[in-house]
């Protein structure tokens, strides 16, 4: 695997919890069932919620809401398809 040098790049700090757990490594696990715009809205609402507190505060967590539509939006249309 790479890992750069640069901390920013391969471990920034606002992407770990107090106990070392990485957001990639929680999004890998709740997002490996999932495909497409699924697992991408999925995976950004878990990104944004994690590193609010510590990189862009309130920014953050209206991207998660944004995401969130978003996906809302998605499974809505599947929805509407389906009946």
């Amino acid at each position: 695997m790479y890992d750069s040098k640069d901390v920013m790049v391969s471990r920034p700090p606002h992407y770990q919890s107090e106990t070392g757990l990485e957001v990639i490594d929680v999004i890998e696990a709740f997002t490996f069932d999932l495909k497409g715009v699924e697992a991408i809205t999925t995976g950004n609402v878990i990104k944004y919620i994690c590193r609010w507190k510590n990189k862009d505060g309130v920014r953050d967590l209206e991207k998660a809401m944004w995401y969130i539509q978003r996906l809302i939006d998605h499974l809505k249309k599947l929805e509407k398809e389906n009946n």
